[in-house]
């Protein structure tokens, strides 16, 4: 399959430019040149299929010129090996758990499947790849556990300084070895903006083969349709009907990747677009203005974002056509007050925890449900509670919490301190080559 920049149309890259190089020349995103169908017996046979089965039916699609079965089906044996189960709140109203692997967070799913790809495509080279990925506060945790060790690659991890809570940040800056930490002075917007220009720039791709593990990278997305199909699976044989996605916002890569399995031919209804205070898309939806400020800080940090990447692949995706894109999805925001009563009413009604981030899911598929009586609405609960305790304990009391985070919080942390500006940035990568 080809991919091609939703900047330059007409030009086409194989696989191994667009997840190598991630960003293309002209600062566009690639998407693959076409949206492939799923095969109509696999679709009619979801229920009697493991969620490994689905990844590797919808994996094959993009990537059968490049991989062989045998090497698709060993990539989603090593990334694809936690569950993602479908608890019921009520008769119309779940929640898809996407924190069951190692960082305790959906983007393991991403992050996962992208180092199993990345080392094969790199593998024999002499030059070291190295992956320049910005985080909000998950995608750092899972991009570290994903790559942590992988030989011939390097990740240099940049994040919000004071922006990220202790867990996450400890995620990102204990783990050593080829992981490297950057705390810059400023927003995740500050972060993104510094790993874009990188990508642009020339003397830094002179000494270093650079890459991203953002959702920037399409090997991000692939992977993140699969538990779309598994959600719809385990609803499916409960004898449910049409199914809503509800997907907690930040830079929109999760919802793209479920536009994409809906055009793979997964049955959704609507997308429902859920933020915080950082509304640009909501807003959009509503008025077909599209308007990126600077992200503001709130108690659901990984949705903090002010000007989202993926906006650009959802605007490709509908030809630019906002009257369609609306027909589609829904867009509502909310404050941290509401985020908070959210929470408590969660564990009130339903003996449920759910983090801010779903907590803001939650009442959105509320409100689309409002005006959308006795629809079925799956929530994307997308990390584990117990990674945000300053937010959490304070609502519930001591939540707790598991080991595999509970031993990384005496860990030091290690990281370089870097302020907004783009050549302090560019000094400090091209020292590290002097």
């Amino acid at each position: 399959m080809k991919f091609f920049s939703t900047k330059s149309p007409d030009t086409k890259v194989d696989l191994r430019t667009a997840v190598l190089q991630s960003l293309p020349p002209d600062n566009g995103l690639y998407m693959p040149e076409s949206i492939p169908a799923l095969p109509s017996n696999v679709l009619e046979n979801l229920e009697h299929l493991s969620f490994q089965d689905i990844a590797f039916a919808v994996a094959r699609q993009y990537l059968s010129d490049d991989f062989s079965d045998a090497e698709t089906l060993d990539l989603i044996d090593h990334a694809i090996n936690f569950p993602a189960p479908v608890k019921s709140l009520t008769e119309d109203l779940h929640v898809l758990e996407l924190w069951h692997g190692p960082s305790l967070a959906f983007k393991d799913f991403g992050a996962r499947f992208m180092a199993a790809v990345m080392s094969r495509l790199v593998e024999g080279e002499d030059q070291k790849l190295t992956i320049l990925v910005a985080t909000s506060g998950d995608t750092g945790g899972a991009v570290a556990a994903g790559f942590l060790g992988v030989p011939n690659v390097e990740v240099i991890i940049l994040y919000p300084k004071g922006k990220v809570s202790p867990l996450q940040e400890k995620q990102l800056t204990t783990l050593g070895q080829n992981i490297t930490a950057l705390e810059i002075d400023g927003t995740f917007d500050d972060c993104q903006a510094l790993v874009k220009t990188a990508f642009l720039d020339r003397d830094i791709n002179e000494q270093y083969q650079l890459s991203s593990a953002n959702s920037i990278n399409i090997t991000r997305l692939i992977p993140q349709s699969f538990y779309y199909f598994e959600a719809y699976k385990q609803l499916q044989t409960k004898g449910r009907g049409e199914v809503n996605f509800c997907i907690p916002s930040g830079n929109f890569g999760n919802l793209t990747a479920g536009l994409l399995a809906k055009r793979m031919g997964l049955p959704v209804n609507h997308f429902i677009a859920a933020t915080n205070a950082n509304d640009i898309v909501p807003v959009y939806l509503k008025s077909g203005e599209y308007t990126p400020r600077p992200s503001v800080q709130t108690i659901s940090n990984a949705m903090d974002v002010g000007n989202p990447s993926n906006f650009r692949r959802m605007e490709n995706l509908y030809g630019n056509q906002w009257e369609e894109m609306k027909q589609d999805i829904y867009g509502y925001a909310y404050t941290d007050d509401q985020t908070k009563d959210a929470v408590k009413e969660i564990h009130e009604k339903y003996q449920y925890i759910m983090d801010p981030h779903g907590a803001v899911g939650y009442l959105a598929a509320l409100e689309y449900q409002a005006t959308h009586p006795g629809e079925q609405v799956v929530i994307l609960e997308t990390a584990h509670p117990a990674k945000f305790l300053p937010v959490m304990n304070p609502i519930l009391g001591d939540i707790g919490v598991p080991n595999r985070l509970a031993e990384i919080s005496d860990r030091e942390k290690v990281a370089t301190p870097l302020n907004i500006d783009f050549e302090s940035f560019k000094n400090w990568l091209l020292s590290r080559k002097a």
